[in-house]
């Protein structure tokens, strides 16, 4: 297999189609009233609440902006915002920032100067509030997670990727951009550094090691079973790289799956017992 960046060209018609047709028919069949996400005013966030908007309109559609004192960013709220006016996506805005220090807090062991069991805790207050909002309001959860930080592991277990339905899941963030242009979000959203913002500064490929341009066409070859060496080989990288990242999305799996349990019964839930879909009410 041969590994040029056009490898992950899409026809982004149907592409957007296919997701548009996925959201709305999991509405439908859900009973739910519509969907809510957070919208963070990154692409991924931004593409993921205008497909649903184009989906099934926006009056159906609530995108929650939930800054908070320590990450704010002034641009990303202007840009979330800019997104929701055009495309017709309610929004509320939510300062997060007394839940979390009541969190902080509140933990005998919190220690500050943890980033990352810190930075933790913001993606699962985020993701408590969408889904308050979604038990009240009657809803779904939408997710914005792309393919490259889904096989990485770059989330939050239980925070961030916490979703009843992720509908670009399955494209890498190279590809997400291309559908973003596509769908008409704003070019200062697409080409923006990506991050996650759970602490001051956090730049996504700063800390993956690699530029998306690079990964994505990496994490394409592993899933299609190519060896590291070749891959590095074709992109002219370090094979180490490749291993590492490789080991990477490997040893992530647990954060992916639903929690395994001991098999002990004919059907067992999460692994051989699965339904066609689930209610809307949780």
């Amino acid at each position: 297999m041969k590994l040029p960046s056009s490898i992950l060209e899409l026809d982004l018609v149907k592409v957007e189609t296919k997701i548009k047709r996925f959201i709305r028919d999991y509405l439908e069949k859900s009973g739910a009233k519509g969907i809510v996400l957070g919208l963070s005013g990154g692409v991924d966030s931004c593409t993921a609440s205008a497909l649903c908007a184009l989906a099934i309109g926006g009056d159906k559609v609530f995108g929650l902006l939930m800054p908070e004192q320590e990450t704010y960013n002034a641009k990303d709220v202007e840009h979330a915002k800019l997104v929701a006016k055009k495309f017709g996506v309610k929004t509320e805005t939510i300062d997060i920032t007394s839940t979390l220090e009541a969190f902080y807090n509140s933990i005998p062991i919190f220690e500050p100067m943890d980033k990352l069991c810190e930075g933790n805790i913001k993606a699962r207050v985020r993701m408590t509030y969408w889904y308050y909002y979604a038990n009240k309001l009657d809803m779904l959860v939408c997710g914005s997670s792309d393919k490259s930080e889904t096989m990485m592991g770059y989330f939050t277990k239980w925070g961030d990727v916490a979703a009843d339905i992720s509908p670009i899941m399955d494209l890498y963030k190279t590809q997400v951009r291309k559908l973003a242009q596509h769908i008409g979000i704003p070019k200062e959203i697409i080409t923006k550094p990506a991050s996650p913002a759970l602490w001051p500064g956090q730049l996504a490929e700063q800390e993956l090691g690699v530029r998306y341009e690079i990964l994505d066409l990496i994490l394409y070859g592993l899933e299609h079973f190519m060896e590291t060496e070749e891959i590095a080989k074709q992109l002219r990288v370090e094979r180490e790289m490749v291993d590492g990242i490789k080991q990477r999305w490997l040893h992530m799996e647990h954060k992916r799956r639903l929690p395994l349990t001991t098999k002990l019964e004919y059907r067992t839930v999460g692994t051989d017992f699965r339904l066609p879909r689930t209610l809307a009410k949780r």
